[in-house]
């Protein structure tokens, strides 16, 4: 059985599966040698254009460039650097929209052309064959050369990876796109140095046997090439039929070796590595020439373009350069600019797109050359884009899958074996984009794959680096450890205890001193004990290298003493000075009856206070109530305090009945009261009292004309002065009578048990003060009341001399009765008023019970001998 290199060269071809026979239209281009686009003004040069990383940018903004000149490096396989294809000035490093589907922008370096277009250095290498693969490899590289096919796979990685696994080698030369003449007519225009770079390929990758694959389309170029190749180049320019993508690396393949690439692998994995033409012309120019990638044909084409044809065109050069110099008239309707062929080309967004290594073509077409298909419709199920197929897929399941972003039912169905080359769209009746699909899912799975592995390496790098740090940790004990151990065995060779259990000793025995010395009684034996036990740890460790630390404890009992000594005289004399300025005001105040203690001196004005009240108060109308509500107050503390208070008032009303002002009592000293509220309400007394007093004194004249009614009948003038007098002398004995029985009523109601008074801190001066004064006003009180008395009881004699009429006496006598009772009743009214407001207006809260209680019973007994001296005065008047 014959070998495959046996029956190539026998000139045996195979086929595969599907393909599509569309109209070529080669001819639009192909008659007319490669021109020179010329250099524009501005050229934007994208880092990436290639398969792989980009390069770390070498220039800056404002630098000077010169032509060839690096613009980007790396040391990675996987990244080719660009040059400049002009001198000129680096005028922007931004953002500018790329030659790709998506239409998106890419980080770009702009240059402005000076127009001279000088040479940097350049590094040629006439005897190619001297040097080793690497060294031609590592060259390529450096010269920026990527696949110029249109996949854009950097040359230099291919080569490397095929080194000693390739047995042959195949130039593709097939450009079956159609539009698309670029290879076409450099093989026609350059075939020697086409040639000449196939040999620099041939030279490194070494196969057994070099295959040019090239379509019968192109007899022209099958002529220049076969003229170029001599029997001693061992290259064989094999001619296979027209059929797309017969042009496609895996497909080409297979029909020149019969191998089947198998699913996302490369060629070299049967043993065969592709090169383009395109490929093959930029080695020769970079190795021998020393020109790096700067520039590359381009297909103008398209009815829309005036002159068509294919140019050199340098990298970076805007697309609407070229349409403006080569007569592009835009179809008014139908205005489509492509990048690439009919079947596998992209529609740019506009113009303003450089040119890339990847760039092949550039079609205009017109609407009737090549309708756009935009009414997409369901799919009939006629399996005419599976019969197409180059790579025998499904694509209608593929689009099914990634119309739903069903993404692993995509991969199930080996969307990645796809090589886009738009036979299934060309062939499918409903006019359905699937390779805008199939585009869009391989994107979205690429980035899945990406932000997968990147979470991967994160989660590796996190490990590796919680891994260090174990180790470190680790390393960081054994050395604290191995030191520990050096310095013990240091210590024990020298004759002394470890210095480090001796610290530790010495803080226990700090610890244990501090802990002693505030458990223990006797501080100071304690910390003597502390200090005895550092002394002897100390001494233990005598030869120790460590430094001793002090385990003394300062004792600052004696200290403290001194502040709590200084802190309780302070105290005493503030007191004995508070206790001097209330002395001093109640002598002021009342230095004839004040006794030289304070409590017997507010004993004493309560006292005087009761018995002013009980003297001179009026006789209750309701003295059931008045003793329902001492029952009650008997039994709550606050109903008590009331109780209290309305005895106050009482007290206040008798006081005013008597013409005196009325008191503060005495019994704010011990209540709880506050200060301010104290003088406040001994203000209003005063205020009330002096109106009582006014009131008092102007209905005086009618209580003292009180004559009996005798109607119409004559009365005789003296009788009648005499009987007014006696009325008035018995109204106000029955007054009289009525108080005391009063009294006698209400300190029988006091014998019983009362509820103390709130007992509250109270400002000794002010306590003081109104101690003094409520014993001026109870004796002032007193006297003018006995005053009244005594002048009362003198019988009023009518003069002898003066003539009364007796109908004037008899009324004067019934006015002076009826002002009498109205006297008594509002004087009765205003007292039950003045209790209600005291009543409400008295402080709820608790009451030191037996500070009350001696309260209560003074109040009593002085009540009741005020009454009976009362009685006594009024038996003798």
């Amino acid at each position: 059985m014959l070998s495959i290199i046996e029956q190539i060269k026998q000139g045996q071809l195979w086929d595969f599966p599907g393909g599509i026979h569309p109209a070529e239209n080669k001819t639009l281009s192909n008659r007319t040698a490669i021109t020179r686009a010329g250099v524009p003004d501005e050229l934007v040069l994208p880092l990436k254009q290639h398969i792989g990383t980009k390069g770390e940018i070498l220039v800056n903004v404002g630098d000077h460039v010169l032509k060839g000149q690096p613009l980007t490096k790396s040391d990675m396989s996987m990244c080719v650097p660009i040059h400049a294809p002009t001198s000129g000035t680096v005028t922007a490093i931004e953002q500018r929209t790329t030659a790709h589907p998506s239409g998106l922008s890419d980080l770009s370096i702009v240059i402005k052309s000076d127009g001279e277009d000088l040479w940097g250095s350049q590094h040629k290498i006439a005897d190619y064959q001297s040097l080793e693969p690497a060294e031609l490899i590592d060259a390529i590289r450096l010269s920026g050369i990527a696949g110029l096919g249109g996949a854009g796979f950097p040359t230099g990685r291919k080569l490397q990876g095929s080194l000693g696994l390739a047995d042959i080698l195949i130039i593709n030369a097939a450009e079956c796109e159609p539009y698309i003449t670029a290879d076409d007519r450099l093989m026609q225009d350059y075939a020697e140095e086409v040639i000449e770079g196939v040999r620099i390929l041939r030279h490194i990758v070494k196969p057994k046997l070099t295959l040019i694959g090239i379509e019968d389309n192109k007899p022209d170029a099958i002529k220049a090439l076969e003229k170029c190749v001599s029997p001693e180049d061992n290259i064989i320019i094999r001619v296979i039929p027209t059929k797309y993508p017969s042009g496609s690396s895996k497909q080409l393949v297979k029909i020149l070796t019969g191998r089947e690439v198998p699913s996302q692998a490369r060629s070299s994995a049967v043993g065969v590595v592709v090169q383009n033409v395109g490929t093959a012309f930029a080695v020769k120019r970079a190795i021998i020439d020393g020109e790096p990638l700067i520039e590359r044909v381009v297909t103008l084409t398209g009815e829309a373009f005036k002159q068509r044809g294919n140019v050199f065109a340098r990298l970076g050069t805007p697309i609407s350069y070229l349409l403006d110099n080569y007569g592009y008239k835009p179809d008014r309707k139908y205005p489509r600019v492509i990048i690439g062929g009919s079947l596998m080309g992209f529609t740019l967004p506009h113009p303003n797109v450089p040119i890339t290594k990847i760039t092949n073509c550039i079609l205009t077409p017109k609407r009737r050359e090549l309708p756009l298909h935009t009414h997409e419709m369901a799919c009939i199920r006629c399996s005419a884009c599976a019969d197409a197929c180059p790579t025998s897929l499904l694509p209608q399941q593929l689009q099914w899958y990634a119309k739903d972003k069903d993404y692993d039912k995509c991969e199930e169905y080996n969307l990645f074996d796809c090589i886009e080359c738009g036979a299934c769209a060309y062939v499918c009746p409903s006019e359905i984009p699937l390779v805008n699909y199939y585009r869009k899912a391989k994107a979205e799975i690429w980035a899945n794959q990406q932000e997968t592995a990147n979470a991967e390496r994160a989660k590796q790098r996190f490990e590796a680096k919680q891994a260090r740090f174990e180790r470190e940790k680790a390393a960081r004990e054994n050395r604290f450890k191995k030191a520990a151990e050096d310095r013990r065995k240091d210590m024990a060779a020298k004759g002394g205890d470890d210095a480090v259990a001796a610290a530790i000793a010495r803080v226990k025995a700090k610890q244990a001193a501090a802990t002693t010395e505030g458990a223990e009684k006797k501080p100071a034996v304690a910390a003597a004990i502390a200090r005895a036990k550092a002394k002897q740890a100390e001494a233990a460790n005598a030869g120790n290298a460590v430094p001793k630390i002090s385990s003394a404890v300062p004792d600052n009992s004696e200290m403290a003493k001194l502040r709590e000594e200084r802190k309780r005289q302070a105290r005493e004399r503030k007191a004995a000075k508070l206790a001097e300025e209330a002395k001093s005001t109640d002598t002021a105040e009342n230095s004839s009856e004040q006794s030289a203690d304070s409590k017997k001196d507010a004993v004493a004005a309560a006292i005087a206070r009761a018995k002013a009240r009980k003297a001179a108060q009026q006789a209750d109308a309701q003295p059931e109530s008045t003793k329902e509500q001492s029952a009650s107050a008997t039994s709550d503390p606050k109903k008590a305090a009331v109780a209290s208070a309305i005895a106050r008032a009482k007290a206040r009303k008798a006081a005013q009945e008597s013409g005196g002002e009325p008191e503060q009592p005495a019994e704010t000293t011990q209540a709880d009261t506050d200060p301010k509220k104290a003088a406040v309400a001994a203000a209003v007394a005063r205020a009330k009292a002096r109106k009582a007093a006014q009131q008092a004194q102007a209905e005086s004249p009618a209580k003292e004309a009180k004559p009996e009614q005798t109607g119409d009948a004559e009365i005789d003038p003296k009788k009648a002065a005499v009987a007014a007098a006696v009325a008035r002398a018995k109204a106000r004995k029955a007054q009289q009578a009525q108080q005391a029985q009063q009294a006698q009523t209400e300190a029988a109601e006091d014998a019983k048990p009362d509820q103390p008074a709130p007992d509250a801190e109270v400002d000794p001066k002010k306590a003081a003060v109104a101690a003094a004064v409520a014993r001026a006003k109870a004796r002032k009180a007193v006297q003018q009341a006995q005053t009244e008395a005594a002048e009362d009881a003198k019988p009023e004699q009518p003069e002898p001399d003066a003539e009364v009429d007796p109908k004037k006496a008899a009324v004067t006598a019934a006015i002076a009765r009826a002002k009498a009772r109205k006297a008594a009743q509002q004087a009765q009214t205003e007292a039950a008023a003045e209790d209600a407001k005291q009543e409400e207006s008295a402080p709820e809260a608790e009451i030191d019970p037996k500070k009350a209680a001696v309260a209560a019973a003074v109040a009593r007994a002085k009540a009741r001998k005020a009454a009976k001296e009362a009685q006594e005065k009024n038996e003798e008047n």
